[in-house]
């Protein structure tokens, strides 16, 4: 059979073409990545296999918190306090491609459905902080509420901003992706919106001067659970009405929360205490403490769940913990100042959802 030269080359190039996409494919799977916020230095990028910093992106001097992922991993989404906005950043390279203004004291940042959820605080007055200076007392009833700027990441414009209550800090979605819950720590409530359009679906009050912080979707997606950082405590909202059903001691300022990768276990860092705590995720039963850093915030497993990575922003430093003994594997340092942490390919975290 003759074969025309022209399509035996069009062929070659089509095999080489495939082969080079899956030896990139390969070699992106082979390098599970974590990136930390710094609030000084800008992003770190922790190369896992190895568990060390391979470099830090630099964001400028803009404070950088929140952060999220979008789903392939190709671009990082920042929350900045200094600069007021939100920047897009290419993984690859590191540059930032793009910003989208929001507002005073931006914080908690989530991607979902080709939006990305920012909390900020238009009523907060003065000056921005520096970068990791305690917040200032911006509990005012009477200043404006805290917002969440809708950021379309097509256009990376604002679609629209959501009132919300006073110190919104965590954000959670609903396991049908229909809801959107975050906490607010300044007049102790949940408020709950449609995803996308921002409606207000409902507010549920919290036990006055408990500060609610973290916030995760159990598993079954049938409750969730509220970390109350003044009150040393978490508590389980259940059902669509999310009336308390169980409320569970902790150490002293208990922030983010996750549930492990299995589903089996939840993860409460009592961050004022400098211990991550575990319990049963089915009981809420007490099993066992670990010792971390300082205000060490927020935390995401490793995407094979055997380690769990913990910002710590007062040690300077990310703590490594074996995720079946909990006992202390290493840490990374020269992360001043260490605010949120996520990975990729996704993983269970106080900040990103499974």
């Amino acid at each position: 059979m003759h074969v025309s030269f022209n399509a035996t080359r069009l062929s070659l190039a089509s095999l080489l073409a495939s082969a080079l996409l899956l030896c990139a494919s390969h070699a992106h799977a082979a390098a599970p990545l974590a990136y930390v916020t710094s609030e000084s230095s800008g992003v770190g990028v922790i190369e896992l296999d190895g568990l060390s910093l391979a470099r830090t992106i630099d964001v400028g001097k803009d404070g950088p918190r929140g952060l999220s992922l979008n789903s392939d991993g190709t671009r990082l989404y920042v929350a900045n306090k200094s600069t007021g906005d939100l920047s897009e950043i290419d993984t690859a390279s590191g540059n930032v491609l793009r910003r989208a203004k929001i507002g005073k004291n931006p914080e908690f940042v989530r991607v979902h459905g080709g939006a990305a959820y920012v909390t900020y605080e238009p009523g907060e007055s003065g000056a921005p902080g520096k970068p990791g200076e305690p917040p200032k007392d911006d509990d005012d009833a009477h200043s404006p509420p805290a917002e969440i700027a809708i950021v379309d990441l097509k256009t990376m414009k604002v679609r629209r901003s959501v009132k919300s209550g006073h110190e919104t800090e965590g954000v959670e979605f609903s396991r049908d992706g229909k809801l959107i819950l975050v906490t607010n720590e300044g007049d102790d409530t949940v408020s709950v919106y449609r995803a996308g359009t921002g409606q207000p679906v409902r507010t549920v009050s919290l036990p006055k001067g408990s500060r609610p912080r973290g916030i995760k979707a159990s598993p079954d997606g049938k409750a969730y659970v509220v970390t109350l950082e003044n009150a040393n405590k978490f508590m389980v909202l259940a059902g669509n009405d999310l009336k308390p059903a169980k409320t569970v001691d902790t150490k002293a300022g208990p922030y983010g929360v996750s549930f492990d990768p299995s589903g089996k276990r939840l993860f409460v860092a009592a961050s004022r205490d400098k211990t991550l705590q575990v319990f049963d995720a089915s009981t809420y039963a007490h099993l066992s403490d670990a010792p971390i850093g300082q205000r060490c915030w927020h935390f995401s497993f490793t995407p094979d769940g055997s380690k769990v990575l913990l910002a710590c922003g007062r040690s300077n430093a990310v703590y490594v913990l074996d995720a079946s003994n909990y006992a202390t594997v290493k840490q990374i340092n020269d992360v001043p100042l260490a605010w949120g942490i996520v990975t990729y390919p996704p993983s269970a975290g106080s900040i990103t959802g499974r």
